[in-house]
């Protein structure tokens, strides 16, 4: 992987987590705050950010049940959705100095696609490699719940469920210790939010783990009127 100083000027967030985790809202208020203190902030998510990729996301997640999709295959499509992610929308904003907010990136791959649908490890980092240009987050927040809980909250949140929502107990429960193993191979990245408690407590944790980072970095900001 490239180093920070070797690739951009500005400062990449990823927010990860099992399904129902939260991460999103965390994503929109951690914009926001951001945005506030006059931050410079682009908010995006995978597989998604530019036209080609959400339209590779839409695919992805409303396949008929008529064509299974293999394990390989969803790898290669959320790679060439990164691909093109990276190449338009984060590396030119990490070179302009702004702060990326990404809800999702390769955390994600490894663990629903490496842990979760067993693919190669070895291969997907080479793979992933490859489509985001070697660029690694700054700081990645994991939003951690048990599977029953975020499942749940899932059902009660939206009435139609998409592919994922339609995996079984058992794959979701690969896919979050997944997470949780790759936490513990990269600590000084990855930190885990106990995503059971209410909002608000989870966002001003959220806020705190940013800031007190961002305090590290001179990063460009924007004066206020």
């Amino acid at each position: 992987m490239r180093t920070r100083r070797h690739r951009d000027k500005g400062f990449f967030i990823t927010l990860e987590g099992p399904e129902g985790s939260g991460k999103s809202t965390q994503a929109v208020r951690l914009t926001a705050a951001l945005k506030r203190a006059s931050y410079s902030v682009v908010h995006t998510r995978e597989p998604g950010g530019t036209p080609l990729a959400e339209a590779i996301r839409r695919v992805l997640l409303s396949a008929s049940s008529h064509e299974s999709v293999t394990a390989e295959t969803e790898a290669l499509l959320i790679l060439a959705a990164r691909s093109q992610h990276v190449a338009h929308i984060i590396m030119p904003a990490l070179q302009r100095g702004q702060v990326v907010i990404c809800d999702r990136f390769s955390d994600s791959t490894f663990a629903y696609q490496g842990y979760g649908r067993d693919v190669n490890m070895q291969w997907l980092r080479t793979a992933n490699d490859v489509a985001s240009g070697g660029i690694s987050p700054d700081l990645t927040l994991l939003f951690d719940l048990p599977v029953s809980v975020g499942l749940a909250r899932r059902r009660k949140a939206r009435g139609k469920q998409n592919r994922l929502d339609r995996e079984s107990q058992r794959f979701h429960r690969k896919v979050r210790r997944g997470f949780l193993a790759l936490a513990r191979q990269a600590p000084r990245r990855i930190t885990v939010i106990n995503a059971t408690r209410r909002p608000e407590d989870i966002t001003s944790t959220t806020l705190a783990l940013v800031f007190n980072q961002l305090s590290r970095y001179r990063l460009v900001r924007k004066r206020k009127s």
